[in-house]
């Protein structure tokens, strides 16, 4: 694999380092590993269309993207309900 250098700001570097020595990783490795976790915006796009079409597949409808925009954001719903049920069970309010 070939590798490049990049410059950045000796206390980015330190702190990349010292992150990548807990881990037990190369500095290299841990850019490696952050970077694939930042998708690129056409990443995402992608990722949104393949997303919409399995929905498309799967629900035996053709919803144009407009109406996707419109609909409820199922996710963020999801992770509300899931986070109120810890709270329920930990006895504690929202």
């Amino acid at each position: 694999m070939a590798t490049t250098s990049i410059q950045v700001p000796r206390e980015t570097r330190d702190h990349l380092a010292a992150l990548a020595a807990e881990r037990g990783l190369t500095l290299g490795r841990l850019v490696q590993q952050l970077a694939a976790q930042v998708l690129t915006e056409a990443q995402i796009a992608g990722r949104l269309q393949a997303d919409r079409a399995a929905a498309r597949r799967n629900m035996g409808i053709d919803l144009a993207d407009e109406e996707f925009d419109q609909g409820p954001d199922v996710l963020s719903n999801i992770c509300r309900i899931a986070a109120e049920k810890v709270r329920a069970a930990r006895g504690t309010a929202a």
